[in-house]
C-alpha cells in the first residue's frame, strides 16, 4: 500500500494522513503505524457512506443492523454471550442495545439457560427490507472499488485479525 503525496486530498476532499503530518512512506512500504491510519479512515469512510444509504433511511442504527445482520446469519436465535462475543461488545453494550431494540419491538430475550435473543417478525421484516439497499451501498462504496484479487487477499487478511 502506498502512501499519497504530501498535501494530497483523498476522494472525498478529505486531507490525507500524509499531508497532515509530512510522513511518506516509500512506494509498496508503509510502516505500521500509517497502514493503522489508512486502515482506520477506509473503515470510517465507508462505514459512513454505507450507513447514509442503507440504516438511517430505514430508521437503524448501525447497532440495530449489526446485530439484526449476526441474528439472521445465525437462523433468527442465539445466546446473548454468543452475540455479544462474535461482535466483541462488553455485556453492558449487548444487553442496552437490546433493551433498545426489544422495545421497539425488533427482538425478544429469553431466559432458559442462559439468555436467548430472537429476532421478531418486525426484525425479520426489517431486515429483510434493507438488505438490498445494504449489498448494493457495500458494493458502491466498498467491494465494487476492488479487483477480486484485492477483495480476496483482504477478507484473508481481516479474518487472521
Amino acid at each position: 500500500m502506498s502512501t499519497p503525496d504530501r498535501g494530497s486530498a483523498a476522494p472525498d476532499g478529505a486531507t490525507t494522513h500524509a499531508a497532515t503530518t509530512g510522513h511518506t512512506a516509500p512506494h509498496g512500504a508503509s510502516e505500521p503505524v500509517e497502514l493503522w491510519f489508512a486502515f482506520k479512515r477506509a473503515h470510517e469512510i465507508v462505514r459512513a457512506r454505507v450507513l447514509a444509504d442503507t440504516a438511517e433511511a430505514a430508521g437503524l442504527s448501525e447497532p440495530d443492523l449489526t446485530i439484526l445482520i449476526n441474528l439472521n446469519k445465525a437462523g433468527g436465535a442465539l445466546r446473548q454471550s454468543e452475540l455479544g462475543a462474535s461482535l466483541g461488545w462488553d455485556r453492558t453494550r449487548i444487553s442496552h442495545q437490546l433493551t433498545r431494540m426489544g422495545k421497539r419491538g425488533l427482538v425478544t430475550r429469553e431466559r432458559a439457560n442462559g439468555v436467548t435473543v430472537a429476532l421478531t417478525d418486525s426484525g425479520r421484516a426489517a431486515i429483510v427490507a434493507v438488505r438490498p439497499n445494504l449489498d448494493e451501498a457495500v458494493r458502491r462504496h466498498f467491494t465494487g472499488r476492488l479487483t477480486a484479487q484485492e477483495i480476496e487477499a483482504l477478507t484473508s487478511a481481516l479474518h487472521k485479525l
